[in-house]
């Protein structure tokens, strides 16, 4: 068995995958920012629950509270009340919608959840290879 064959695993990989495809999109906004007419793309957010969920076999995972002073699972935490977000970018004067600022928060954003879905994995594998005795 690998860890390609763990549902935990796979979720962390097809994160990672977005990730990537994700930054190569960045990368291109930012280096046609002076482009006229060019409009920013992104990829859609993603569910990775959901994926979680199809590749895990389970219905639920979540958290166990084994005293009432552990946090609570999410579902069970009132939603806090939704700021409106900015649908649109900025459009800059030479016709080019390209804010380097926010392409730059986004690169940024993007390399620090690459960074922890990278540790992550390393984590996970670290905690098998204790349990099989080969980890010290």
């Amino acid at each position: 068995m690998t860890t390609q064959n763990i549902g935990l695993f796979k979720a962390l990989g097809a994160k990672m995958n977005y990730l990537d495809q994700r930054q190569k999109i960045l990368s291109q906004n930012v280096a046609n920012a002076d482009t006229p007419g060019y409009r920013p793309h992104d990829l859609e957010k993603v569910d990775f629950g959901t994926v979680l969920k199809n590749v895990s076999k389970e219905n639920v995972v979540r958290p166990v509270t084994t005293d009432p002073r552990h946090m609570p699972a999410p579902n069970e935490v009132a939603k806090p009340r939704n700021p409106e977000m900015k649908k649109v970018y900025d459009v800059s004067p030479t016709g080019d919608a390209v804010v380097l600022e926010e392409q730059m928060v986004n690169a940024n954003k993007n390399q620090i959840d690459y960074n922890l879905m990278t540790s992550m994995y390393q984590k996970n594998v670290g905690m098998i290879r204790t349990a099989l005795g080969v980890g010290r």
